[in-house]
């Protein structure tokens, strides 16, 4: 037997292959699923089973595409309705796969369809779950996103569903079961997950706070429901996309990785109103880009900044990016749904510049720079960090604008005056501005480096340390 963890930084997203004596599956692929394909391949075995543990929100499955690609069975828990085919499990169904058994746990409560597989190994003992968006390391699924979809479901009542599910089917396994959730840290779809991976239920059980066992259901509600923010507001175009199908990744692909010249991509521009995402680092953004086009940089959370930023899934898209990048840009907006991007600049920004056409510049300080002009007098400076991370600890005086709430974060700003701006590190800083500068803030200065860098400088007054009660 087989257990391999997938896991995704940029989406903080787990996967999971299950091999045993030649047959495998897979839970929770990605859009992109020629990995699990080859994985299998070389290992000769065949996919039998794609497993959802629930219809995502964030991000777009392969499940679709990969049953197309190997025969295999896409299986949901109770309650699901796909719009495409698949098997509907019964709570309690027995799947085998080689000479091992996963049973299906239906536990609504982050969705109604939600599920869990318990897997037994080849002795029929019980050895880990997969328990996808119900259980995290240190958390437990959001019980509101489902109602974004289906109006009736309030969170209210996810809430208490998802109580009875982890007091009537999670809690009473033993022990010794391994834990494989859905995500981990970084997820928009818990409040403030565990950075580890996996643990054991035992473990869970003494630590993680959804599970204790004086918790009321009441009182269950209360600490799920508290401190939710809005959800990134893709979410629900993710879920529609994963019920009712989508485009393969292969046409996608092809479209959106089509070399463009810089005159056929000023024209692209110009007729499709397309948005320019400039995917180079932050520094390399500032010192010179085409008007208009906003920095989101691959090296860091692209696609979740994507989803979170840009609200129509079908916008066109246009890229800036380094050609041996541009197919893993392309990848990573799908992975979200978004899928109309139509090509990139050929050659890179230089290309453009080289051409004589229109560029643009933001001014980027250092924390040494911004610490000095903190220290000789009042300066306005915006922290467009989450306000989770704000109300934790913060620069005396700074206005906290998050950039994931931009169109109210803007309407804090007074285009006559001149900001300084900063995040954690200096990448959501740059994605910030340069969405404002196309919005006609002229005024707004990156300090790079961010929070990290500033405090580490010594010279500026930071509030006192609290430990914040949610990441969201």
């Amino acid at each position: 037997m087989k257990i391999e963890q997938i896991y995704t930084g940029c989406l903080a997203q787990g996967a999971y292959y299950i091999e045993s004596n030649g047959e495998a599956v897979i839970i929770d692929p990605l859009r992109e699923v020629s990995p699990y394909i080859q994985k299998a391949e070389r290992s000769g075995a065949k996919i039998k089973y794609v497993l959802e543990t629930h219809f995502h929100a964030d991000f777009v499955s392969g499940h679709i595409d990969l049953a197309k690609a190997t025969g295999a069975t896409i299986v949901y828990g109770p309650t699901a309705k796909p719009g495409f085919e698949a098997h509907v499990a019964a709570d309690g169904e027995i799947l085998k796969v080689g000479n091992i058994t996963i049973e299906v746990v239906h536990t609504p409560g982050h969705t109604m369809e939600s599920t869990c597989f318990l897997l037994r190994d080849e002795n029929g003992e019980a050895n880990s779950i997969f328990t996808g968006d119900t259980l995290f390391i240190g958390d437990v699924g959001r019980p509101d996103l489902a109602q974004k979809v289906i109006a009736e479901l309030t969170q209210e009542k996810l809430a208490r569903h998802l109580f009875q599910s982890l007091r009537n089917k999670i809690m009473t396994l033993p022990d010794h079961l391994i834990v494989y959730p859905g995500h981990g840290a970084g997820s928009a779809c818990g409040k403030n997950m565990s950075k580890e991976t996996t643990d054991t239920l035992g473990n869970q059980k003494k630590t993680n706070y959804a599970l204790q066992t004086n918790l009321s259901e009441d009182d269950f509600v209360k600490e799920v429901l508290t401190g939710l923010v809005a959800p990134p507001q893709y979410f629900p175009a993710n879920v529609l996309m994963n019920i009712q199908g989508y485009t393969s990744i292969d046409t996608v692909l092809k479209k959106g990785t089509q070399p463009l010249s810089v005159a056929a991509f000023e024209t692209a521009a110009n007729e499709t109103e397309a948005v320019i995402i400039d995917t180079r680092s932050a520094q390399e953004f500032a010192k010179g880009f085409i008007p208009n086009s906003i920095n989101i940089g691959i090296d860091g959370s692209f696609a979740p900044w994507v989803g979170t930023l840009i609200p129509d899934i079908r916008q066109p898209i246009l890229l800036v990016a380094d050609p041996t990048m541009v197919e893993e840009v392309v990848t990573r907006l799908a992975r979200v749904g978004y899928d109309e991007a139509i090509g990139y600049l050929e050659g890179g920004f230089e290309s453009w510049r080289k051409a004589g056409m229109e560029t643009d510049r933001i001014q980027s300080i250092t924390a040494t720079e911004f610490a000095n002009l903190y220290e000789a007098g009042k300066i306005d400076v915006l922290d467009v960090r989450k306000k989770s991370e704000h109300d934790s600890e913060h620069i005396i005086g700074a206005i906290n604008a998050p950039l994931d709430f931009i169109n109210d974060s803007m309407l804090l700003i007074d285009k006559s005056k001149t900001y300084y701006v900063h995040c954690a590190g200096g990448y959501r800083s740059m994605v910030f501005i340069s969405i404002l500068k196309a919005r006609g803030f002229e005024n707004l200065i990156d300090v790079a480096g961010g929070f990290k860098a500033i405090k580490e400088i010594g010279k500026v007054a930071i509030t006192d340390y609290v430990c914040p009660t949610t990441m969201l």
